[in-house]
């Protein structure tokens, strides 16, 4: 597939989810092969917008689905079933095949991808009110004005209530990696989790 493919602007979004799939521009350096994996709808209220699939994910084809996605659904207040539905909830990491391992950890998601679909992908779901932010790559594509610290991008969230939320929200990486970070910064999940499940549970209510 061409590095510069152009998404005919009256393409709709099944029919761009289909060449997505079908997408192996980055073939060549993907160790398991390309699998993309993601999920859209175009009346999705919310994006969550994290990094690569892991082994597991491009294993079973389901985003999140491991040790991270529990802790992610249990975060944001999620049924399996409401995460799952592409009406409510689109999962659009930053790179849709597993990139393989490097030294320590999962390699960064491939660069070939977030520029040939996040644009299209991202216009065709007008009706998006809140955008989850997940790791450096994310922070980066979303929110380039912030410092790419996650830390320092997270603590901006800290004291805000419902009404002050901003639409696009950073969250640091749900992997069990980073239980060491949770424990320092105890506030998230005791004062700032709660008040985004409160959003979360609004947009559900009006577009559940």
């Amino acid at each position: 597939m061409d590095a510069h493919y152009v998404t005919p602007p009256e393409q709709d979004l099944d029919t761009l989810l289909r060449r997505v799939r079908a997408c192996t521009l980055c073939a060549a350096h993907l160790p398991l092969g390309p699998r993309p994996v993601v999920q859209a709808g175009s009346s999705a209220r919310i994006v969550i917008a994290g990094q690569a699939p892991g082994r597991k994910v491009h294993a079973s084809g389901i985003p999140f689905d491991d040790a991270s996605g529990q802790r992610l659904r249990a975060w944001l207040g999620l049924t399996p079933a409401q995460f799952y539905a592409p009406h409510l909830v689109s999962l659009l990491p930053m790179g849709f095949c597993y990139p393989g391992t490097g030294k320590s950890g999962d390699l960064p998601p491939r660069p070939e991808c977030a520029p040939t679909w996040r644009a299209p992908l991202l216009a065709r779901m007008p009706q998006v009110a809140l955008t989850i932010v997940l790791g450096q790559y994310a922070l980066a594509w979303h929110l380039p004005h912030l410092p790419r610290n996650i830390t320092q991008a997270v603590e901006q969230l800290r004291g805000k209530q419902l009404a002050q939320l901003p639409s696009t929200i950073v969250l640091p990486h749900p992997s069990p990696r980073n239980n060491g970070w949770l424990k320092q910064h105890p506030w998230l999940e005791a004062e700032f989790l709660p008040v985004l499940r409160q959003r979360i549970a609004q947009l559900l209510a009006v577009d559940g």
